[in-house]
């Protein structure tokens, strides 16, 4: 069995989770073959770099213009989307025709409506699954070409069936994390708490000293801090506080998260189910994305986490008000851990076994 996973990487969240699935893919078929792809640079060789560039200038800088595109094509039906000419398509015609799947995965939008044009123009039955890997029910997602669909929460199969797509054909199965962060180790007791601090992919932190040094004077609290791609800041904090360690990038972020208390971090998809996976309450920067704004808000009505002001005193109020709470701690653990036994994460595996016994059935 061939399975061809695509993905851009507009952000980081789209490439780990399907690294992610690809792991989970390995692991449940040994002698599948699952490759991991970025079609954006497949189809745009000379471009693509200056697409994502240009893309991480407008989350940080322009998310006002991010979120009113955002909010005004919400509802846009997948249809009125021209962003591609011919030439990508016979680049993905071509890619196809290469590798020769049984099945792709999609992981970002952009791919599921090429492939689902793809299918379309050429009368295709190649099975395309679309994982949607934040909280949304954004039309962006939506393709009628699409076989399956895998979601991070019931209540995204229910707005996605709102909008029209066959409930049955829409798997709850969390959005994709390593399997590292599925079987989490016994935190340590103790008087001493230990927060996790994370800014996402850009490492994107309060700038202010007077936070770190306010941070690295909480009684008994131990901070780790990575800063992800932000170099700056880790030159200027490493080192510098008795209480705070900091790292840049690590890819052992499950052997931080399963040693501590609360993590403070943007909630992006995949870290928030990093963190639910981990059973580990979450914190959530005050997010300025709209796709963040509903995940902050499914963290907030489902009591696994709380939102943190982007304002540094506040945020160290919060901190200070969630740490210490035990009660709250495990409340928001136990929820996470509920959440868990609620997921169908073996629905992608019973898919693909399903696409192998008809593929056997027909070379018998």
């Amino acid at each position: 069995m061939k399975i061809l996973i695509l993905t851009g990487k507009f952000g980081m969240g789209h490439w780990s989770a399907s690294m992610s699935l690809r792991q989970q893919l390995l692991r449940a078929f040994p002698d599948a073959q699952a490759e991991v792809l970025d079609l954006i640079a497949y189809t745009k060789p000379n471009t693509s770099e200056a697409m994502y560039r240009w893309f991480n200038l407008l989350v940080t800088r322009g998310s006002g213009l991010f979120n009113l595109y955002y909010k005004i094509t919400q509802d846009l039906p997948s249809t009125d989307w021209q962003l591609f000419e011919e030439q990508e398509m016979d680049r993905l015609e071509e890619l196809l025709d290469d590798r020769r799947p049984d099945a792709v995965i999609a992981t970002h939008p952009i791919c599921a409506r090429m492939m689902s044009r793809w299918k379309g123009e050429t009368g295709s039955n190649l099975p395309l699954i679309t994982c949607v890997t934040d909280l949304s029910s954004h039309s962006e997602w939506i393709h009628k070409s699409t076989d399956c669909y895998l979601v991070g929460s019931e209540d995204i199969r229910e707005k996605l069936a709102a909008k029209g797509v066959d409930r049955e054909i829409i798997c709850v199965t969390g959005i994709p994390v390593r399997l590292e962060f599925k079987h989490p180790a016994r935190r340590r007791g103790g008087e001493e708490r230990r927060l996790l601090v994370m800014g996402g992919g850009l490492g994107l932190m309060p700038r202010k000293d007077s936070f770190y040094e306010e941070l690295n004077d909480l009684p008994n609290v131990h901070t780790t801090i990575i800063t992800g791609g932000n170099q700056k800041l880790y030159e200027r904090l490493a080192g510098k506080y008795a209480n705070i360690e900091v790292l840049g990038f690590t890819d052992r972020v499950y052997e931080y998260m399963a040693a501590s208390d609360l993590v403070l971090t943007k909630p992006g998809g995949i870290t928030m189910f990093e963190s639910i996976f981990s059973e580990l309450p979450i914190l959530a920067w005050e997010p300025f994305l709209e796709q963040e704004k509903n995940n902050a808000r499914f963290l907030v009505r489902k009591g696994m986490g709380r939102v943190a002001s982007k304002e540094p005193e506040a945020c160290l109020a919060a901190i200070r008000n969630l740490i210490y709470d035990d009660e709250a701690l495990a409340a928001m653990s136990a929820r996470m851990q509920a959440m868990k036994a609620r997921l169908e994460e073996e629905g992608l595996n019973r898919i693909l076994s399903g696409l192998a016994v008809e593929r056997e059935a027909k070379v018998g």
